[in-house]
């Protein structure tokens, strides 16, 4: 119901490589189908959580997801390999500031400190983690604005998708955004 996140989503590019999977679309009652998550998740070389930044995290169909998912022995653990060698990152907005994001703004830590969660997941099955995607002061945006930011969100994902995006510029870099015009 975002109106930020429905723009991004209608940018999202077409294409055999990019899928777009709205969890609560497809469980409104969160009874989440392990098989069929586990072997969508294997199809693809990435998972980008795109989500509102609920309390300073995702909403609870997230976290249920990665309960339930991302099993002991099929994503992690000795014999859990499943996803290693995948890309995982979180494209988010926020109703906040950049600057309301660091240790002398509003919330004390910045964005990807409260994704630790999120990358230690990752770490833990064996997933490299991207910075995140961040829309900040999302309450005062324009039209135009978030037309923007979701131009920006489809180069991005096509820039990914295509490989044009090296892992120096990753690793030298806040947010994703700033890897692309």
């Amino acid at each position: 119901k975002s109106r930020v996140h429905t723009r991004l989503v209608e940018h999202i590019p077409r294409s055999a490589n990019i899928r777009f999977h709205d969890l609560y679309e497809r469980y409104p009652d969160f009874d989440i189908d392990v098989a069929y998550e586990q072997r969508l998740l294997l199809q693809y070389d990435m998972v980008i959580f795109q989500h509102p930044f609920y309390w300073y995290s995702s909403p609870a169909i997230i976290k249920q997801w990665m309960d339930l998912v991302l099993e002991h022995g099929w994503a992690y653990g000795t014999e859990g390999r499943a996803l290693a060698g995948k890309k995982m990152m979180n494209a988010i907005s926020t109703g906040g500031s950049k600057n309301s994001y660091t240790s002398t703004g509003r919330n004390k830590f910045s964005v990807s400190d409260f994704l630790l969660p999120f990358q230690q997941t990752a770490n833990l099955c064996g997933i490299e983690y991207l910075p995140a995607f961040v829309i900040h002061g999302t309450h005062r945006l324009s039209e135009t604005d978030m037309d923007l930011h979701a131009l920006q969100y489809e180069q991005m994902l096509l820039a990914l998708v295509q490989d044009r995006i090296s892992k120096p510029e990753i690793e030298s870099c806040v947010y994703m955004n700033d890897l692309v015009p």
